[in-house]
């Protein structure tokens, strides 16, 4: 099935909360390519989350022990990016 044809119908399924043309021949063309998920992958460069139990209880230390201490020190301390 051609690409604008699927559009079609998923305008007609879903109104407007269907896809624009452009994604749904950006799919097609990736399922055409073996690939068969739909999900963003890992790129390059992309943040990576510290957000973890025991990052948690890490910051949690330092603030405990020193009040006054600032964002910019603590993500230094724990080697983080704080934005």
């Amino acid at each position: 099935m051609k690409p604008i044809e699927i559009h079609r119908r998923m305008t007609v399924q879903y109104g407007d909360a269907c896809l624009s043309l452009q994604q749904v021949y950006e799919w097609t063309r990736k399922f055409t390519n073996g690939i068969s998920s739909v999900k963003d992958c890992p790129r390059p460069g992309q943040a990576h989350r510290v957000v973890t139990p025991e990052s948690i209880a890490a910051v949690e230390a330092i603030v405990k022990e020193n009040r006054l201490v600032t964002v910019n020190e603590t993500a230094a301390h724990l080697d983080m990016s704080h934005g």
